[in-house]
C-alpha cells in the first residue's frame, strides 16, 4: 500500500504531470488516436492509466515535492508533454508511413480512382488503403503490441523520471533512427507493386507506340487492376506479417 507523505495539493500536481505524459502518448498512440474513438473514451482512458501509473512513481514524489514552485511545475509540464509526444509519435510513425505507402500501392495498380470513407480516420482514402490500415491496426491490438507500448511507457519513468528535462538532441536522434527504419520498412512493403507498375506501364506504352490507332490505355485498364489484385492476393498476408514484425522489433528497441 502507498503512504504518501506529501500534501494533497502537491500530489494533485504530480498526478497532473503523469497525466501529461500518458495523455499525450495516447493522443498519438495507434488506434487510440483515431478520430473514430470518442473524445470522452480517450480522456477517461488517459485518466485511468495515469492513476494506475501513479503508484509506480512513488519514489520520485518526494524529490519533486521538496522543490515545488511555479517555474519548476511549468518546466516539468513542458518536459512531460514532449516526452509523451515523442513516445506516441515514434509508435504512430509506422502507421503514418503505411498509410502513405498503401495509397501509393493503390495508385500503382490503378485502384485509387474514387476515394472512399476512411475506416481509421475521417479523411477519404482509397479502398485498398482502408483495407491495409484496418488490417494493420487489428494485428496491432491482437498481438498485444499496445500493451507493450503501455509497459514501455511505465518503464520510461525509470529512464526518464518526472524530474528530468528532455534533451532535444537525444530525442532528435531517436526520431531520425525511427524514421529511417520506417522508410525502409514501407519501401520493402510497396516494392513489388512499384516494380509491377513500372513493368506494366512500360509494356502498355510500348504497345501504344506499336498500335497508335487503338486506345490501349482504356483496353488495358481492367487487366492492370486484375493483375494488381492478383498480386495483392498472394502478398497481402506477407505485407501485414512483415509490418507487424518490424513494428514489434522497433517497439521493443524504443521502449
Amino acid at each position: 500500500m502507498l503512504g504518501f507523505s506529501i500534501p494533497l495539493d502537491q500530489l494533485v500536481v504530480i498526478a497532473m504531470l503523469v497525466f501529461c505524459r500518458v495523455g499525450t502518448c495516447l493522443m498519438l498512440m495507434p488506434g487510440m488516436s483515431s478520430a473514430r474513438v470518442p473524445m470522452r473514451v480517450r480522456l477517461f482512458l488517459a485518466i485511468a492509466l495515469s492513476l494506475a501509473i501513479l503508484p509506480f512513481v512513488e519514489f520520485q514524489l518526494q524529490n519533486i515535492a521538496a522543490h515545488m514552485n511555479l517555474a519548476k511545475i511549468l518546466l516539468f509540464i513542458l518536459s512531460e508533454l514532449l516526452i509523451g509526444l515523442l513516445f506516441g509519435f515514434l509508435a504512430q510513425a509506422f502507421f503514418f508511413a503505411l498509410q502513405v505507402m498503401s495509397n501509393v500501392v493503390a495508385m500503382s495498380m490503378g485502384y485509387s480512382g474514387q476515394p472512399g470513407i476512411g475506416m481509421v480516420e475521417t479523411t477519404p482514402e482509397a479502398p485498398l488503403a482502408n483495407l491495409v490500415m484496418l488490417g494493420a491496426l487489428v494485428i496491432f491490438f491482437i498481438t498485444n503490441m499496445h500493451l507493450m507500448l503501455l509497459r514501455g511507457l511505465i518503464a520510461s519513468y525509470d529512464a526518464m523520471p518526472l524530474s528530468l528535462t528532455i534533451r532535444p538532441q537525444e530525442a532528435l536522434v531517436d526520431v531520425v533512427d525511427v524514421l529511417s527504419s520506417v522508410s525502409l520498412t514501407e519501401i520493402h512493403i510497396a516494392a513489388p507493386f512499384l516494380i509491377y507498375a513500372i513493368l506494366v506501364n512500360f509494356t502498355i506504352g510500348l504497345i501504344n507506340k506499336l498500335t497508335p490507332t487503338i486506345p490501349v490505355y482504356f483496353i488495358s485498364m481492367p487487366f492492370i487492376v486484375f493483375g494488381g489484385l492478383f498480386l495483392l492476393f498472394f502478398l497481402f498476408p506477407e505485407m501485414l506479417h512483415f509490418f507487424s514484425t518490424e513494428l514489434e522489433i522497433r517497439i521493443k528497441e524504443i521502449f
